[in-house]
């Protein structure tokens, strides 16, 4: 049920939606396809019971005197009074056979759409939303309540991003407010994003601080990564979901609320017009949320073109409630009565139906007529006393021809002249139910949520009378908040409704009802909301190792929605109302119609009208055209053949040695690598360091450094970027073609790439690497730290030295303790609780070390700082020996992953994005392990100031250090062992890792290698020989030309 935009009318060719704006409650004709009913024969059984079925009820009036009309039959006695009850039965029943008949009639006057639908819906059926596979997951989901019981070790917060479509004061923002203020409660850390500013940024700074609006830069500056998940707050942040279709960010939890039904409204039109490419644009941009979160199950059904097992709904909203309270407050029931022709003393009853196709299908409105056909009767027809009773219908539109019916119906029945009213959905809702003393609902479905017009009539304070369908029954107390009736019950229906009627007034218990229902609609739904967000975010975020959980939902106690927060707003803008329907120029900003001139526009340039001043078809070339075309190419080869064999039978200068040079090396370029530019290497020729930024995907592009300092390593062959010399770490490395080996290395796979035949890529003394993430965590090197780590490099021309910038945060402690972490604690805290004891057993495995002998180096506990992000710089040799320490080690920690507990498990997470990429927690801190056991200096420089400090220094190292374990001796014969097995075929398992991380070398490839290049040389002697030989016996004879 769209409630807060326009309905569809026909579709412009400028995108725009004709028919009046409604203030109140408007169309949701047509807005998505039916499924057909599986069972149509049951059906038609069914819906045959139904209309055989008569009226019960009592005549009080006799149309014939009973002597003229029953002088001429022979019955005396009780059998005449027999023969009375049996007449009065039958009368009522053609009568109810008549009204059902007229009223069903005009729905046959339908579109051919209604036609199939009536065909797919039949009477007894259930229109329900299901989700699909994905959002199935999340709703029987068990939340954390089983990984609340584990041991964890944790230091911060669970972070969440919230964008922003606008922040004006609406009942999307009470929604919003409200279920943020309370997910703060159990622990969330929230940040705000805006995508333009609004009247409620005060509410939302108060709410989670300083707020970040989009400007012109757009979303590409924002690591979304370091969040566990984001929240998208409408259809106006879709330009912000667009920046979180790749790679790196794709994998980030995404939830999309959308609350109002601007796009749903014009779908049908998209599909009437033939703009499938829309549909398409919209459906791709919905297939990246997680899940798509609607506050009531129609708005899903309107989508669902464009569902992709996504769709999920959380019932309640204060739409319905809001929109009530900001009507009451223009409008007088007293005048709107007078408006619309009735009395102050007449009482009126509105008969109102399920929303969904109120136009297309007759059944909730034949079922309602069926079911107060004896109320018709006994009060509309009644004309000796001074009471008046008026039937108002709510249903269709104002001009689907439902006033004649029902005149025809109130004539056939003898109802009183205007006793039986029609409005259209389509017109000003809010009145029609203000003017009402008593809401009749009923509907032939059993409703899947509580129906948004009853919470609006309830707010207006208006005693409601309802079937006992079960989500009714659960919020809704019989007796207190309204009266229920079992449903097609027609004597219950009298009984109910004879409680709210006394001497042709409301009754005293109806205005109880009236008034504790008004309360209880305030804040309908608004516990249950507030609790399915959070059961929502349970079950569809990634709570890494060192994220704290969320507390339980069980501790949230709110049932209220944040009225508070909105009254002063709601009172000093009285004369704005704030009102939910927005005006028809409000909704031409909406970025759905900004996008759909934009794409509709595009289209139009492809399709040229016929009265337009280009025909596109004539540019396009005939069969004619390709066959000259074909022709002159043809003799343009001829004519370049000729040339070729005439400029060889010609003697010519052979050149200048440097022009033959020059164009030797050039050729040598071109083959060096696919994606080299000329420009790149020139900008970095004579400097004595090449930063490499790693990245992942284009979404980390924005982030990556242009300059002759920096040069880009792409781990993903098509996602380097245009017009650049990144380089490609799968043509380099082909095991990262695997995308699970991609996936569990991450970054340091990268560097394997580059060690792999360096001396083709990297010429120079000094090699550092910097993670595209350091940008986004505003840690990577200013220019003036730039400049002063150039300076520093060029003047160390001795020792072994590490400098790093990006540094791993230690701070803080457990739970808000001062002391410090510590090296392990930290790495700990980033791999589960497991990180001592993977890196102490693949230790142990790398050297062979027995169970009785200790196998985890120590770590100072000195305060200083340790390397993170990869981002560092050290000299070219000594990269090449970390990258041999690495290449052992992470085999020997895949190996124990392997043997132990297979591909699809890893201790080293807690959440599944962190089991992906197992291994890459430890492998970013590795390089300070082996930089301290193997007495490498260890400078921090500052990002932004350029500050040197050295962390660790090597005179206090002195007695902690491993040195045995990291000589580069011990590290080269370890190497030679593993390349000489490999070499030889001797793998220790099905998949070994090692060989496929680099080079495999050792003596005896070199003696092999040697033994090659020598006989190819001797080869070579003896052709020479042979030709030489030749030629001193036959003499040499040259060729004939042309042949």
């Amino acid at each position: 049920m769209g409630r807060n935009s326009s309905s569809p009318d026909s579709f412009d060719g400028n995108g725009s939606a004709g028919g009046a704006n409604d203030p109140g409650f408007h169309s949701i004709r047509d807005r998505f396809p039916f499924k057909r009913n599986p069972n149509p024969s049951i059906q038609r059984d069914k819906v045959k019971a139904f209309s055989d079925r008569p009226f019960r009820g009592r005549s009080h009036h006799g149309r014939f005197h009973r002597k003229g009309l029953l002088w001429s039959f022979p019955f005396r006695g009780k059998s005449v009074l027999y023969l009375v009850i049996i007449f009065v039965v039958f009368l009522f029943a053609m009568a109810s056979m008549v009204m059902q008949s007229s009223i069903t009639s005009v729905f046959r006057q339908g579109s051919d759409r209604g036609r199939l639908l009536r065909d797919g819906l039949k009477f007894g059926s259930t229109l329900r939303f299901v989700p699909g596979r994905i959002a199935r997951r999340f709703a029987e989901g068990n939340g954390l309540d089983r990984v609340r019981n584990r041991t964890r070790f944790a230091v911060r917060a669970p972070r969440l991003a919230l964008i922003l479509g606008n922040m004006k004061k609406d009942p999307q923002s009470l929604l919003l407010i409200t279920v943020v203020k309370n997910i703060q409660k159990l622990g969330y850390a929230l940040k705000i994003f805006a995508v333009e500013n609004g009247k409620a940024r005060s509410m939302w700074e108060h709410l989670g601080g300083h707020i970040s609006t989009f400007g012109s830069e757009g979303y590409d500056n924002v690591d979304w990564s370091i969040y566990e998940g984001i929240i998208v707050d409408s259809l106006e942040a879709k330009e912000a979901i667009t920046s979180l279709m790749q790679e790196p960010f794709c994998s980030v939890p995404l939830i999309w609320i959308i609350q109002e039904d601007t796009l749903a409204n014009r779908l049908p039109a998209y599909e009437e017009m033939g703009l499938m490419h829309l549909i398409s644009h919209w459906k791709f941009a919905f297939s990246r949320a997680n899940v798509i979160v609607f506050p009531d199950f129609s708005l899903p059904m309107l989508h669902s073109v464009l569902d992709s097992g996504n769709f999920f709904v959380i019932p309640g909203s204060p739409m319905d409630a809001w929109a009530a309270e900001s009507y009451i407050k223009t409008h007088s029931k007293f005048q709107l009565r007078k408006d619309h022709g009735f009395n102050e003393d007449d009482l009126l009853v509105l008969v109102v139906g399920s929303s969904n196709f109120y136009d297309e299908l007759a059944w909730d409105y034949a079922v309602a007529m069926h079911s107060i056909g004896p109320l018709l009767i006994k009060y509309a027809r009644r004309k000796d006393s001074g009471d008046s009773f008026k039937f108002v219908f709510l249903c269709g539109n104002t001009t689907d021809g439902y006033d004649d019916v029902l005149q025809e119906v109130s004539s056939r029945l003898g109802l009183q002249q205007g006793s039986l009213r029609h409005y259209g959905l389509n017109g000003d809702v809010n009145g029609v139910l203000l003017m009402a003393d008593i809401i009749l609902y009923d509907s032939s479905q059993d409703v899947q949520g509580f129906p948004p017009l009853l919470i609006r009539a309830m707010t207006f304070g208006i005693p409601v009378i309802a079937p006992d369908f079960p989500v009714l029954l659960q919020y809704v107390q019989d007796g207190i908040h309204g009266i229920f009736f079992s449903k097609h019950n027609s004597d219950a229906l009298m009984k109910a409704f004879s409680l709210l009627i006394s001497n042709g007034k409301l009754s005293r218990f109806a205005q109880t009802i009236a008034s504790s229902g008004r309360r209880l609609a305030k804040n309908m739904l608004a516990s249950e909301c507030i609790r399915g967000y959070a059961r929502l975010l349970e079950n569809a975020l990634n709570f890494p190792s060192d994220s704290l959980l969320p507390g339980p939902i069980s501790e949230l106690r709110q049932e209220a929605w944040e009225w508070n927060l909105f009254q002063k707003e709601i009172e000093s803008t009285r004369g704005e109302m704030l009102n939910i329907d927005e005006s028809s120029s409000s909704l031409k900003n909406s970025v759905v119609y900004a996008l759909e001139d934009k794409l509709t526009s595009l289209a139009n340039l492809k399709n040229t009208s016929e009265d337009g001043t280009t025909n596109l078809e004539q540019d396009i070339p005939s069969q004619e055209d390709w066959d000259i075309l074909e022709e002159i190419e043809t003799s343009e080869e001829y004519e370049r053949l000729e040339m070729e064999e005439l400029n060889e039978r010609m003697e010519r200068n052979s050149g200048v040695w440097d022009e033959i040079y020059r164009n030797a090396r050039k050729s040598e370029k071109l083959k060096f690598e696919a994606n080299e530019r000329d420009e790149g290497e020139l900008e970095r020729t004579g400097q004595p360091v090449c930063i490499y930024e790693i990245y992942s995907g284009a979404a980390a592009w924005p982030f990556l450094h242009h300059g002759s300092l920096y040069r880009g390593l792409s781990l993903s062959s098509g996602a380097r970027r245009l017009r650049s010399d990144d380089v490609n770490a799968v043509g380099r490395l082909h095991i990262l073609n695997e995308t699970f080996y991609r996936d569990i290395l991450c970054e340091i796979g990268g560097l394997f790439a580059i060690a792999r035949k360096v001396d083709n890529i990297h010429g120079r003394p000094w090699i550092g690497f910097q993670s595209w993430r350091a940008a986004g965590r505003k840690v990577s090197l200013s220019t003036r730290a730039e400049k002063v780590l150039e300076e520093t490099i060029q003047g160390n021309t001795k020792g072994e030295v590490i400098y790093f910038w990006a540094r791993l945060n230690t701070d803080g402690g457990m739970m808000g303790s001062k002391n410090a972490l510590t090296f392990w604690s930290t790495c700990d805290i980033l791999n589960g609780g497991y990180c001592r004891t993977a890196f102490e057993d693949a230790f142990r495995r790398m050297y062979g070390l027995p169970a009785n002998i200790e196998a985890l180096p120590p770590m100072p506990e000195d305060g200083g700082h340790w390397s993170a992000l990869h981002s560092w710089v050290m000299p070219t040799p000594s990269f090449l020996e970390f990258v041999m320490f690495s290449r052992m080690f992470v085999d020997s920690l895949d190996a124990l992953h392997a043997n132990g507990s297979g591909k699809n498990m890893c201790l080293l997470g807690s959440s599944d994005l962190e089991r992906k990429h197992c291994y890459c927690r430890v492998l970013e801190v590795l390089v300070n392990v082996w930089a301290y056991h193997s007495a490498r200096k260890m400078v921090y420089i500052d990002p932004q100031s350029g500050s040197l400090e050295e962390q660790h220094s090597i005179e206090q190292r002195k007695g902690f250090m491993w040195a045995k374990y990291f000589n580069i001796t011990l590290l080269k014969r370890m190497d030679e062992d593993l390349a000489e097995a490999a070499d030889d075929g001797d793998h220790p398992s099905e998949m070994w890792l090692w060989p496929l991380t680099g080079e495999v070398h050792w003596q005896g490839i070199y003696e092999r290698e040697r033994e090659e290049r020598y006989r190819l040389k001797m080869d070579k002697k003896r052709k020479t020989r042979e030709k030489l030989f030749e030629r001193m016996k036959y003499g040499y004879k040259q060729k004939s030309l042309g042949r």
